[in-house]
């Protein structure tokens, strides 16, 4: 079978010194993750510890979305963002598959405006159908920024065309049409599009199944993973000299930095994995992991960068993750599963200046063995054999981002299986068998676990050394996306429904 879409790892998911190593304040979750460091973990409270979507118990509000989603809902300045697809449309005017942003009123679900974006037909592999757009939101006061299903870096205003088309681009109505058709009229209900980078145009990117990234925000800068990837027929990577993280100018879209370290070529699948941001020894670096199953780490651009020209991002180190895996040749080893190299899906997260991060042989082409793994990022050059601190095989591939709190590490696999073990040691404390394997990252919120399957369960479990099952409810559909929690409420997205749930809510 061919490969399904990207792994929205969720395709997913922060401030400086201390603030680094300890959850967001209750409020807004306004992108993948803890900003910057991408831990999975909430300061919210006073959160359910199950709900019931037939009675209503406890769910505040539910949203229809398309018939696939794989983004991880955002929800910033009363409003909740969330990519899906356009089989169940919003507006009649958008007939088709198409990829499709939803941003949603917090207090009911109600369509706010959305994002319509056709796809990449018929380019089966590189926009798969009905994926819709997998990317998570990043906001920053009054802009949204995202991936297009067709490899657009976008800046969207936060209140879309309600307030005007405020520019500098206005080609939203032929934006919105396919090829060939007639452009359509913009409406209150449409996104209104700042500024738009697209990296398959303006870098010569092939993206594979679908374009995912979480964009990191810092500065004046948006660090951005490009999904270069495989070919169609997966033989091969054919944009070898495209880069796999760039950085934009946030304000205009302007390409200012991009990685030059010839990552491209052994590239195993594609280049999911979102970068991370933390600060060592006084440095603030960019981890970013690429599709060759290496972690590196990047110095981050300064500000008022020269206007010509584009700069070179000065790498800081190297981790190979899988240093005993193929190297060269690398296709050769497609579809074979006892030997292959590693890749990397999930985000590297950052935490009491150490790294952590899942790695292993790709789900649809590689190996079955995978790890959890934790290093020492504050040495120089090539630190493969000497940042290990310890290496935890988890039950099969791995696309899922740990979450680090008190002392622990949870983190869930393709195997059924979640994990909690050290964060100290590796040492593993237990492990709990679901009914499906997991694309999702488990959150950490209100001192338990939440996380949901490709089988339609949702598992809620103490966030504690000693295992403890809460409550297990079974939902519409697949959930593929991360749960989320922001102003007292819990938020989780099957393929088909987004569930804003909150305690006593009916």
């Amino acid at each position: 079978m061919a490969a399904g879409p990207f792994c929205c790892l969720l395709i997913v998911a922060l401030f400086f010194g201390l603030a680094l190593i300890r959850p967001v304040s209750a409020a807004d979750q306004l992108q993948w993750g803890q900003k910057y460091s991408r831990n999975m973990v909430s300061a919210e409270t006073g959160l359910p510890d199950s709900f019931d979507p037939a009675t209503g118990r406890n769910v505040k509000w539910v949203a229809p979305l398309g018939t696939e989603t794989y983004s991880t809902p955002v929800v910033a300045g009363g409003k909740v963002f969330i990519g899906t697809n356009n089989e169940k449309p919003r507006d009649p005017r958008h007939k088709g598959d198409r990829g499709v942003l939803l941003c949603l009123d917090e207090n009911d679900g109600a369509l706010c405006w959305q994002l319509v974006v056709p796809k990449l037909d018929p380019m089966l592999y590189r926009d798969w159908p009905k994926s819709g757009i997998c990317s998570p939101a990043t906001v920053e006061g009054q802009r949204v920024y995202t991936v297009s299903n067709r490899g657009e870096v976008m800046c969207l205003d936060l209140n879309g065309q309600a307030n005007g088309n405020d520019g500098p681009y206005r080609e939203e109505s032929r934006h919105m049409t396919a090829p060939g058709e007639e452009p359509i009229e913009v409406a209150a209900t449409d996104a209104d599009i700042l500024w738009l980078f697209d990296m398959r145009a303006e870098l010569g990117v092939h993206q594979h199944d679908s374009a995912h990234c979480s964009i990191l925000l810092h500065g004046d800068f948006l660090y951005v993973n490009t999904s270069n990837g495989l070919n169609d027929k997966h033989t091969h990577i054919p944009a070898t000299e495209a880069p796999g993280l760039i950085v934009l100018d946030k304000t205009t879209g302007r390409l200012v930095a991009k990685e030059d370290e010839q990552i491209s070529p052994r590239i195993f699948h594609s280049t999911w994995s979102s970068p991370a941001l933390g600060r060592i020894n006084g440095r603030t670096l960019v981890f970013f992991c690429g599709g060759d199953g290496v972690c590196y780490a990047f110095d981050t651009v300064k500000s008022n960068p020269a206007p010509e020209g584009v700069q070179k991002l000065k790498r800081v180190w190297r981790f190979d993750c899988d240093p005993a895996a193929p190297k060269e040749n690398v296709h050769q080893y497609i579809r074979n599963r006892n030997e292959s190299p590693s890749n990397i899906k999930s985000m590297p997260v950052f935490h009491n200046n150490r790294i952590y991060v899942t790695y292993g042989g790709d789900i649809w082409w590689g190996k079955h063995q995978a790890w959890l793994k934790c290093f020492d990022p504050s040495g120089t050059g090539d630190i493969t054999n000497s940042a290990e601190i310890w290496s935890y095989p988890v039950e099969r591939h791995c696309c899922s981002t740990p979450a680090i709190y008190d002392g622990l590490v949870f983190v869930a696999d393709c195997g059924k299986t979640i994990h909690c073990v050290d964060a100290e040691t590796g040492k593993p404390y237990w492990t709990h068998k679901t009914k499906g394997d997991m694309w999702a990252s488990t959150l950490v919120a209100d001192g338990k676990v939440y996380i949901g399957t490709r089988k339609r369960d949702f598992w809620v479990l103490a966030a504690s050394k000693e295992k403890e099952i809460i409550s297990s409810i079974t939902l519409d559909s697949p959930i593929h996306g991360t749960p989320i929690a922001a102003n007292g409420v819990l938020y989780v997205a099957t393929m088909k429904n987004l569930y804003a749930v909150k305690a006593s809510a009916q």
